[in-house]
């Protein structure tokens, strides 16, 4: 199980943010969504039932984090570049629409990895 922080997360259906949330919950993994409004993601899970996540606002401190998945466009990363690296993640993934070389550049010179992909493909192809 694999602490990830959504940082980008929905309450909007629609939105890939709000799928991501849903599929890691289905995969096991311990999810923590940050957005930029209130909201819930519930998620049906066999035979537990239902799995409510509140969507925490602003930086939230969120401890042993293993993976930031980004789903915000580069022009807001700067406001969360320090909240991203204060959470000390094995690895951040920039999802389609997010990539930023510079902040890439500055989290690989930190150690921490960066992986330019998709985060449902990276689940349902068993690569997460």
């Amino acid at each position: 199980m694999k602490k990830t922080v959504v940082l980008g997360a929905s309450p909007n259906p629609a939105r890939y943010s709000f799928k991501a949330v849903k599929s890691l919950v289905r995969h096991g993994h311990d999810v923590v969504p940050v957005g930029f409004r209130p909201g819930v993601i519930s998620v049906s899970v066999k035979p537990s039932g239902m799995v409510e996540k509140f969507i925490k606002r602003g930086q939230p401190e969120v401890e042993d984090v293993h993976t930031v998945s980004l789903y915000i466009g580069p022009q807001r990363q700067d406001e969360f570049k320090d909240y991203i690296i204060s959470l000390k993640p094995k690895r951040v993934i920039f999802n389609p629409g997010t990539l930023n070389e510079e902040f890439m550049n500055q989290l690989e010179s930190l150690g921490i990895e960066t992986i330019e992909g998709c985060q449902l493909v990276m689940l349902s192809s068993d690569q997460y």
